[in-house]
Order: structure tokens, then sequence, then C-alpha cells
């Protein structure tokens, strides 16, 4: 796996623990702008061909 891959991969995951956390404690905000970055890795990661889970 490469660095790209790994950063990817660490970035996705932070995101969605970070989604996780905004949606327990109803911040929304927060977890609009999460989901958005998340979409925004997974594009990039796709248009990289970086299979992602």
């Amino acid at each position: 796996m490469g660095e790209f891959t790994s950063t990817i991969e660490h970035r996705l995951d932070q995101a969605y623990k970070g989604l996780q956390e905004a949606r327990t404690s109803g911040d929304d905000f927060l977890a609009d702008t999460l989901t958005a970055e998340i979409e925004d890795l997974r594009r990039i990661a796709v248009d990289n061909g970086v299979a992602i889970q």
C-alpha cells in the first residue's frame, strides 16, 4: 500500500469517527461538514484508482 492510499484510508477513518461523534452529540453542522469531506475523499480515491471499503 502506498503512502497516498494509506493517507486516504486514514483520513476516511478519522472522518467517519468524527461523523459518528458529531451525530451522537447532535452537532448537525459538523456532521454535514464531515459528510462532505467523506464524499470528497471517496471521489478522490476513485479518481485515483484507490479501492476503498
